[in-house]
């Protein structure tokens, strides 16, 4: 699929659980791309998660606020899929917070090269208004999220069943990969799940 006229690249996500490894995923693709002649950069949704005073103002274990209020949608709009989007610089910010120091990354601005996939990987990116061309769902049943997520990170289940509600990711992304046996993955193109 070409990116859209007057755009620098083609703006796809991949998106799924941090256990299905949708950054894993976006780096084989972007692997694989220039051997298909086409450049590919991976931008990962934790760089543009909020600072820590806004990310968890409700405590480090609310579902809710990891649901709504970790990824700074309005910033990762801005600084990387309008800039490389129809009319935009070409221009995007690799990252923009630092998780680890909690603060600012101050990288400089990378030019995408010409006709190149920007992979965005992360979780729950599906219904928040992010400009994407494409999207990958890596669809881990609610079953399969329960059995494979160590303890200390079972608080975020919830936000996971939100998102399915909610969003219904696997409906409305471009092609899935059922990934509840993480050896087996399966594609289903067009979304949709019989």
């Amino acid at each position: 699929m070409p990116a859209e006229p007057g755009a620098a690249a083609l703006r796809v996500a991949v998106d799924g659980p941090e256990l299905a490894g949708p950054e894993a995923l976006a780096a084989a693709i972007a692997d694989r791309l220039p051997a298909l002649g086409r450049g590919a950069v991976v931008v990962p949704a934790t760089g543009f998660y909020r600072p820590a005073s806004l990310r968890l103002e409700h405590g480090r274990t609310d579902p809710d606020a990891r649901y709504t209020d970790w990824l700074d949608v309005g910033a990762l709009n801005r600084e990387v899929l309008a800039p490389v989007g129809p009319g935009g610089s070409g221009e995007y910010l690799p990252v923009l917070w630092d998780l680890e120091r909690d603060r600012a990354a101050r990288l400089p601005r990378r030019p995408v090269p010409a006709g190149a996939v920007l992979l965005v990987a992360g979780a729950l990116l599906q219904g928040v208004g992010l400009a994407l061309d494409v999207v990958v769902h890596l669809r881990v049943g609610p079953a399969a999220r329960r059995r494979r997520t160590p303890p200390e990170e079972a608080w975020a289940l919830p936000a996971y069943d939100r998102y399915d509600d909610e969003v219904d990711p696997a409906a409305l992304a471009d092609a899935v990969v059922l990934a509840d046996h993480a050896d087996r993955p399966a594609l289903v193109l067009g979304g949709r799940l019989s």
